[in-house]
């Protein structure tokens, strides 16, 4: 449950606020979530076969072929693959019929309509499923087939509500989230109300009493629905009562300037910091309030505080780091709502459910440390090839980076073993941080030189400058960076097309107070004093190098995963894939 809050395409309605508060397309929120979302399932199915291989478990019986995790890993990967197949075809096909219909709403509702049809007449091959027994004994697994095929049709409303968010043609343009979701809405109340009795049509029995069944259903789902509101809308009011005293009374500027003095300017510390703020400030409430409260109150640390110490990611990862550890507060006790409904399921203890869920969890959370530095993770400027080496490489690495913390892989290791399987995912997650201890990342030059090497970059690439000056409301002199696009031999246009001025003074470059509208008067305008004592001035400015490919490192990290695997195998007692 606490990884489909961080799944696209809904993410626990949090989607829908990420468009309005980092200002990106619906489109490019879910294309960011999606592969760490897929990565961190993927590794907890991992995981589940690697205790269940530690502690001799064995699956339900069922009916039909056995398959082992690899094969459930491809499926798991084909069902992607075939809603993306799906999802081309329907934009086709739409493009085809786009000259017939236009923009009436009545075509589309009768596609809808007959695809509903054609699915329930299909479900109504296969007999109902019926709630297994709690209390037998070994209960047996359902079949695959006829559960997919026989509730195909409850599919529909997520299809319409993706569909709306993300399909544009010629004459329709995409929805709005809130629009999207009442049509997704609308069509499942319509489910609830019609599948019943038109099943029973198609299997040539009475419909009054599946339509009466159907209606009570609708009824209680209205039910459970307002009960539920309450405590989502107490939450979110309160946090939004929570956001705006924090806001009114300036604490953000406290919080901020407490991390940052805690922190000394270490980046793993302040993002760590970071971390268990989140994780606190999102225990017990629900998703929307959890990523109200973390995005207005902990991203803008990050901001702020990190480009003092020369880190800067696009605002979506911002905004994922701190999303991801506020939902991660749902398994941490001694909270941990989810832990609570799970301990109520299995009978369990709270608390030891909770700790031990946040093991599980260490997976996840990892996922934001990396792709704050290596923003490939969410496949931000990145093509589709490279998409898919970054989505094969960085499954590899989680998957290992599991097996090590649950110390087995194809039999159980040995810490030096585990302590291998931890570089090596290291090593594929992020393999600039080896590229960087070998050579420089940017080449640095201060005073005009920097307008020099500013001058010499070609057109459009990202120069990195250095800040520095009297803080506006305390004076002391505090760093800051920003990143502004080249202009090959013309540093001066370059840095005024950004809203920026530099004079050259006794060997330094000085920054002249930028105009309001600019590009950083947000982000320099209104944080230095530009007619204090103590100048402002551009201290460093910085070109990154043209350097070896980073995937180079690969080689060696596989090569090393190659080892572990040969020294294990003799060692393995049961087949492990």
């Amino acid at each position: 449950s606490t990884n489909g809050q961080l799944t696209p395409p809904v993410m626990g309605a949090a989607a829908f606020l990420m468009v309005e508060y980092v200002n990106i397309p619906y489109i490019d929120v879910v294309k960011h979530a999606f592969l760490p979302a897929v990565i961190s399932y993927i590794a907890l199915l991992y995981i589940v076969h690697l205790e269940s291989l530690k502690m001799g478990l064995k699956g339900l019986e069922k009916d039909g072929r056995r398959i082992g995790i690899l094969m459930i890993l491809i499926l798991f990967l084909s069902g992607f693959l075939f809603l993306g197949v799906c999802t081309f075809i329907m934009v086709g096909i739409r493009m085809v019929l786009d000259p017939v219909m236009g923009e009436s709403v009545y075509a589309s509702v009768a596609i809808v309509a007959v695809l509903y049809l054609v699915l329930l007449w299909v479900a109504s091959k296969y007999p109902d499923l019926e709630m297994d027994d709690p209390n037998a004994p070994v209960p047996s697994a359902p079949r695959l087939t006829p559960t997919l095929i026989g509730g195909a049709y409850y599919a529909l409303p997520i299809f319409i509500l993706i569909w709306n968010l993300m399909v544009r043609t010629e004459s329709l343009d995409r929805l709005s989230p809130a629009l999207s979701a009442f049509w997704a809405t609308i069509f499942m109340i319509i489910i609830a109300v019609t599948h019943r009795p038109i099943k029973a049509l198609f299997r040539g029995q009475g419909p009054m009493a599946e339509a009466l069944a159907g209606w009570r259903d609708f009824v209680q789902g209205l039910i459970l629905g307002a009960r539920n509101m309450i405590g989502i809308g107490v939450a979110t009011g309160a946090a939004g009562i929570i956001v705006g005293t924090i806001s009114l009374t300036g604490a953000h500027q406290v919080i901020g300037q407490v991390i940052e003095v805690i922190s000394g300017g270490n980046l793993m510390i302040l993002l760590f910091l970071v971390a268990i703020l989140s994780l606190i400030l999102g225990m017990g409430l629900p998703t929307t309030a959890n990523y109200i409260v973390v995005s207005s109150l902990m991203a803008p640390v990050i901001i702020s505080v990190g480009a003092q110490a020369g880190l800067i990611v696009p605002l979506i990862a911002v905004h994922m780091f701190v999303f991801y550890f506020g939902i991660l507060a749902d398994d941490t006790p001694p909270v941990g709502l989810a832990a609570y409904a799970a301990a109520a399921i299995s009978r369990g203890d709270p608390i030891k459910t909770g700790i031990q869920g946040f093991a599980y969890d260490i997976r996840t959370a990892l996922l934001p440390f990396l792709f704050i530095f290596n923003t490939d993770l969410l496949l931000i400027d990145v093509g589709l090839v490279k998409a898919v080496m970054v989505f094969v490489v960085a499954l590899i690495a989680m998957l290992l980076f599991a097996a090590a913390t649950q110390g087995y892989f194809i039999a159980k290791s040995k810490p030096w073993e585990s302590a291998i399987l931890l570089v090596i995912a290291l090593i594929l997650f992020r393999p600039g941080l080896i590229l960087d201890q070998v050579s420089d990342k940017y080449t640095l030059a201060q005073g005009p030189a920097g307008l020099e090497l500013m001058a010499s970059a070609e057109d459009g690439v990202p120069v990195r400058l250095t800040i520095t000056g009297p803080d506006f409301d305390t004076g002391d002199l505090r760093p800051t960076t920003i990143v502004v696009p080249a202009m090959s031999g013309d540093a001066d246009t370059a840095l005024s097309e950004q809203g920026l001025t530099v004079m050259e003074e006794d060997g330094q470059l000085l920054l002249e107070e930028p105009f309001p509208g600019t590009p950083h008067f947000e982000t320099l305008g209104t944080e230095y004093d530009y007619y204090g004592d103590l100048p402002v001035i551009v201290t460093g400015v910085e070109v990154e190098n043209d350097r070896m490919p980073k995937e180079i490192f690969f080689i060696p990290a596989l090569l090393l995963l190659a080892g572990v695997v040969m020294i294990q195998r003799p060692r393995a007692t049961q087949p492990a894939f």
